[in-house]
């Protein structure tokens, strides 16, 4: 049997040429996966979109992956990244100098789904491995993300880089989306990235600001090593994204104040109360989410 192909597609620049190239060249993978965060930039969710109906119309098969918790302890239901942090009191691990976030809700729910995929057990069932397209550049950076790559045996899938074997790098692959026809998408990263740089926060609506308000406020009291998202306080921008966005006048000083006074406070609450009721009776995060962006939240 061929063995079936998957591209692993992060809707960024490189994956997104490398999808564009296959198709052109009669080697359209046999599915294209994507793991959505939850919390990915207004502007990639758009641009997904189109991708989605460029797939469509090339009849190639699309599936969103989430990542789903199912134990909740004392905890409310929750459903993304951005309700775990809230849910545990964190930040994204990335903020640390770790990548355990990206492995959990990106690559852990992509690979839960192609052992479901029938396609894959029929080829593991033969001996065979799933062929896997991963959109590494030639670029130096990418370089060490592939060295290190291609050191693990993995027993179910062979990893492929076309574009390292093309040696096509960050221009090249701009440049191929152009000739597409297609717009070039925005860097892919959570709106709450350590990775964001000041113009993309500056862009966010006020809705993502608050989120990154509450989420810092949030976690604050159990840090020690860092400031905030963007870890620790340089020359060009400070360690908290809320003092950024407080800084540049994103949001009002007395809704920062409000959100950083009342909402964690508001939330222990809130979880306290899920604590004392079964599983099944006990509301999801997401409704308190909508009381915040609703300024439901008064003073305690």
């Amino acid at each position: 049997m061929t063995a079936p192909r998957v591209l692993s597609y992060g809707m960024g620049v490189d994956s997104t040429a490398l999808l564009i190239e296959l198709e052109s060249r009669g080697e359209a993978p046999d599915l294209v996966l994507t793991a959505d965060t939850g919390a990915e930039k207004p502007e990639t969710y758009a641009f997904q979109d189109k991708m989605r109906w460029w797939m469509a119309e090339r009849s190639i098969a699309y599936e969103v992956v989430r990542y789903e918790a199912k134990r909740f302890k004392n905890w409310p239901p929750y459903r993304d990244l951005t309700e775990s942090l809230l849910t545990n009191g964190c930040l994204p691990s990335i903020a640390f100098g770790r990548h355990s976030c990206s492995l959990k809700y990106k690559a852990a729910p992509q690979e839960a789904f192609i052992k479901t995929w029938q396609p894959a057990i029929d080829a593991w069932a033969e001996g065979e491995k799933v062929i896997r397209y991963i959109g590494y550049d030639a670029s130096p950076r990418d370089g060490q993300r592939y060295a290190h790559a291609r050191t693990i045996d993995d027993p179910l899938f062979d990893n492929l880089y076309p574009l390292r074997d093309w040696g096509w790098d960050r221009a090249a692959c701009t440049n191929r989306i152009i000739e597409a026809g297609l717009p070039v998408p925005p860097k892919s990263s959570c709106v709450f990235c350590t990775a964001m740089k000041p113009d993309e926060v500056r862009a966010l609506s006020p809705e993502w600001l608050r989120t990154i308000v509450l989420i810092e406020a949030r976690a604050a009291p159990r840090l020690r090593t860092v400031e905030g998202l963007w870890r620790k306080s340089t020359k060009t921008k400070p360690g908290r994204m809320t003092d950024f966005i407080r800084n540049e006048g994103l949001l009002e000083n007395d809704e920062i104040d409000r959100i950083i006074d009342s909402a964690p406070a508001d939330l222990v609450a809130f979880q306290k109360r899920a604590a004392k009721q079964p599983v099944e009776f006990r509301d999801p995060m997401a409704t308190w989410l909508e009381r915040f962006h609703a300024q439901e939240i008064s003073h305690v």
